[in-house]
């Protein structure tokens, strides 16, 4: 496990597209004494309100949801190879299904400021929420994309966050 270095996102050298389209990002959060985590390949990275932010969508369903919901923060995390087996299990395996999903895994939970994330990470980003909305279904444009994507329609909650810290590992 490398040691986290804070960096500005501006100095951010990995590409967005291959670290959520691609590799490993772990959305996790503290509610109480609890932390969940989930897999996702969905999202971005930008700036809107003239703040630097990471945007991500969870099914209604999903037990991290209800987690990012009781609270103000939480982390997005990158991870390599290494980490295969454990990012699908934790992808594969519900929280509401089985609560110590974590602790089967290999993977150190740990806190930057009280948010939740683990060592084994190469990026964290720590993430303050600023707006949450349920997809509508009317908003699609191309309605093949509703179609395809959401056939019991379980629309994601779309979170825009600011981005309040960025680390990478050295």
């Amino acid at each position: 496990m490398a040691q986290l270095t804070e960096i500005k996102p501006e100095e951010l050298k990995n590409n967005p597209f291959q670290l959520i389209g691609k590799d490993w990002m772990l959305v996790t959060a503290k509610n109480g004494d609890r932390i969940n985590t989930m897999t996702a390949s969905w999202g971005g990275m930008g700036v809107m309100w003239n703040k630097n932010v990471a945007v991500t969508v969870l099914r209604p369903q999903r037990c991290t949801r209800k987690f990012i919901d009781a609270t103000d923060r939480f982390s997005l995390s990158f991870y390599d190879e290494s980490c295969r087996k454990d990012m699908t299990y934790v992808g594969r395996h519900s929280g509401n299904d089985d609560p110590d999903k974590i602790d089967k895994t290999d993977l150190t939970p740990a806190e930057i400021d009280g948010v939740p994330y683990f060592k084994e990470a190469n990026m964290v980003l720590v993430c303050k929420k600023l707006y949450v909305q349920e997809m509508n279904p009317e908003g699609f444009i191309d309605p093949t994309l509703d179609a395809a994507n959401y056939p019991n329609k379980d629309y994601h909650y779309m979170y825009v966050a600011e981005i309040e810290k960025m680390y990478i590992a050295e």
